[in-house]
Order: structure tokens, then C-alpha cells, then sequence
């Protein structure tokens, strides 16, 4: 177990944040892809009878300033108490789930290493806690379930605008039982690779008119599913 799993969330998260200190400091903005919105993730893979993915339910719990940044734009929670009452849960509800064509849910998901197309987002859901925004959202695989007898899946934003956490729960639910798998990522080691890359850049170097290194996959964790097929 490496030490990142064995200390827990809260030491990933000190090291997510430390990045953006890193990222923002050591080059001019907007010249280097940085988080500006922290989403903690939880997955709940669905599968039937015969051991196949079919569903796939998304749990976003967004960082406390982004979730001030929407329930003040959206005029809710007007008695800043932190609690959302049925309406304004309703209101709510899908803000995050009106994306453009092509958009990928910022999920990747992969059966026997074949990537898993997944449909857009459905039944959505919000509420708060803490003052937190937390929503959900369904998504179908499309084309017909798949095995899962061997899947893959990592939630991230290549960009590395938002840095997804897996650090809600990640289920299966279905009438088979299923292992789950996870496989956190070398935070040090990739801080390392990135503060090494900073520094061979002279204070001259456009980013804009250079390809950005898309770091997000870096610092996503991996989750295995494997379910026995029927």
C-alpha cells in the first residue's frame, strides 16, 4: 500500500492543494493548467443478472467556494444555513448536466481495455451538505451492457481545470458479487515530474502558443471492477 492510501483522503487532498500553489507560482497565469474546482467522486457501477455493466451513477461533491460561487449566483439558500429545502433542490438539480456535444462526463471508463461509451447524463440530482453542493447523475452504456469482468474507469479533467478526488464511495450494485480495486496515484512522484518540467521553462515561454501539457490523467486514481460473468 503506498503511503497516499495508507494516510487516508485527507493527505491527497493537502497534496492537491499544495499543487495549485506550485502551478500558479512558479509560472506566469494564465500560463500554466491549474485546479480551480475541487470535486470529491463517488462511482456506482450497475450490472445484471449476467454480470454486465449496465449504468454507471456519478456523485460529485463540490469544493465549498465553487458551491458559494453557485447557490449565490442561483439566488439559493437564501438564509445562508447550508440546507436547501425541496424547491430549491429541484431548481438545483441538473445545473451540472446540460454539456456540449462531445463532452465526456470527465469519465473514462474501460471494459478488457476497450473504452465503454457511456450516454449523456440523466436522472439528475442535487442537495447540499455543509454547504457543499452534491450532486448525481445516471449515465447508460450505450450499444448494449458490456463484461464486467474486467473494468477500468478514472475520473478526470486532462486539463487539470478541475481535479476530481475519489473519495466518496465506489459500489456495485447488481445480483452478483463483484471485487473492487483501486490504485491511487504517486502524488509525490508526479509533483516531482511537474515542479522538474517547471523549471526547465525560462520566464519567456508561452504556453498559449505551445501545446499545454495535459496533466489531469497523472493524478486521477484507477479503479478495477471485476465481476464474474454468468
Amino acid at each position: 500500500m503506498n503511503r497516499i492510501a495508507a494516510c487516508g483522503p485527507w493527505l491527497y487532498l493537502s497534496h492537491m492543494r499544495w499543487l495549485v500553489t506550485l502551478l500558479t507560482f512558479c509560472l506566469p497565469i494564465p500560463a500554466m493548467a491549474h485546479p480551480h474546482v475541487f470535486i470529491d467522486t463517488g462511482l456506482e457501477f450497475i450490472v445484471d443478472d449476467a454480470g454486465q455493466l449496465t449504468h454507471v451513477r456519478v456523485t460529485w461533491a463540490y469544493d465549498e467556494f465553487y458551491s458559494l460561487l453557485v447557490l449565490e449566483d442561483m439566488k439559493l439558500d437564501q438564509d445562508a444555513d447550508g440546507v436547501l429545502n425541496d424547491g430549491e433542490k429541484h431548481r438545483l438539480a441538473g445545473f451540472d448536466a446540460q454539456w456540449v456535444e462531445g463532452y465526456n462526463g470527465d469519465l473514462l471508463v474501460a471494459a478488457d481495455g476497450a473504452p465503454v461509451t457511456l450516454s449523456g447524463p440523466f436522472e439528475p440530482t442535487a442537495t447540499t451538505e455543509d454547504g457543499r453542493i452534491v450532486t448525481s447523475h445516471l449515465r447508460e452504456v450505450e450499444g448494449g451492457a458490456v463484461s464486467a469482468a474486467a473494468l477500468t474507469a478514472k475520473a478526470f479533467d486532462e486539463t487539470y481545470y478541475t481535479a476530481y478526488e475519489m473519495t466518496r464511495p465506489v459500489t456495485v450494485t447488481g445480483p452478483v458479487s463483484c471485487q473492487v480495486d483501486r490504485v491511487d496515484p504517486d502524488i509525490d512522484g508526479q509533483l516531482a515530474q511537474m515542479q522538474a518540467f517547471l523549471l526547465t521553462l525560462d520566464a519567456d515561454y508561452d504556453l498559449e502558443e505551445n501545446d499545454i501539457p495535459l496533466v489531469g490523467e497523472n493524478f486521477a486514481t484507477e479503479i478495477f471492477i471485476s465481476c464474474p460473468n454468468t
